[in-house]
């Protein structure tokens, strides 16, 4: 199956992103049983480049990539997409009309994905149009990343758009934006479980990174199937604070 298909099918997804901008370090974490992987290009250094680079070596090792692209705009949409990449991360989605235009960006059709044979998602032009267009269809996951007030105000609007593969809440910028420095805070808390309630009446899945990786019971039993936990950067922070114990113990 893939990964559109396991997400519409509820399986429970388990990713992680990444903060570095290198091949390698993507090629290592593509050995590990996670699902998938996120390149975080909203909040790391990747330039189009970088994300060819990386999206290349998580190909080559069989894993399903994201990008979370710096802002939800058309040139980041299709310059993740045409480097291969399995799907994308909008950051900043707040209303419907913001996810239908973000649908159509990933997509081909009129005034959507503007099309190149060319590219390494096209097979270097060895793949028929038509081909290409279907695989695209089939294969492509568009994830809306939930994490402003009002996108929550409007999350069933959101959730009921054609196109949307899933809900992804970004909880430290709702955190920010409901004016505490607490993601426990009660406000953030209701938004987190209202957006799972719009996916659940909408059959619409729902992802989140959760800090504490001992809260994915919690928040499966609210409907959440997709998990970004921690990045390439915590594990080398875990693995040396780790060491570091050992050493001083």
């Amino acid at each position: 199956m893939t990964l559109k298909q396991r997400l519409a099918a509820g399986e429970r997804i388990v990713g992680t992103f990444v903060k570095t901008p290198s091949p390698i370090v993507v090629e290592v974490l593509a050995l590990s049983s996670l699902d998938c992987l996120c390149l975080d290009a909203e909040h790391a250094p990747f330039d189009r480049a970088a994300i060819d680079g990386c999206v290349l070596a998580s190909r080559a090792s069989g894993k399903d990539v994201l990008v979370r692209v710096a802002s939800t705009t058309p040139e980041h949409v299709l310059g993740a997409l045409d480097c291969g990449a399995t799907g994308v991360v909008a950051p900043h989605v707040r209303s419907a009309d913001e996810a239908r235009a973000l649908v159509r960006m990933a997509h081909y059709g009129a005034g959507g994905r503007g099309y190149a044979g060319s590219s390494r998602a096209a097979g270097y032009t060895t793949r028929p149009m038509a081909d290409h267009l279907a695989a695209s269809a089939r294969r492509t996951v568009v994830i809306a990343q939930i994490e402003d007030p009002e996108a929550v105000d409007a999350i069933d609007d959101i959730a009921r758009v054609d196109g949307i593969d899933a809900l992804f809440v970004g909880r430290a910028d709702l955190t920010v934006a409901y004016g505490t420095a607490d993601q426990d805070d009660p406000r953030v808390v209701a938004a987190v479980e209202r957006v799972c309630a719009a996916g659940r009446a909408c059959g619409r899945p729902v992802g989140m990174f959760l800090s504490r990786a001992a809260d994915i019971p919690l928040w499966g039993e609210k409907g959440a199937t997709l998990f970004l936990l921690g990045s390439d950067h915590g594990f080398l922070l875990a693995g040396a604070k780790a060491l570091a114990q050992v050493g001083a113990a």
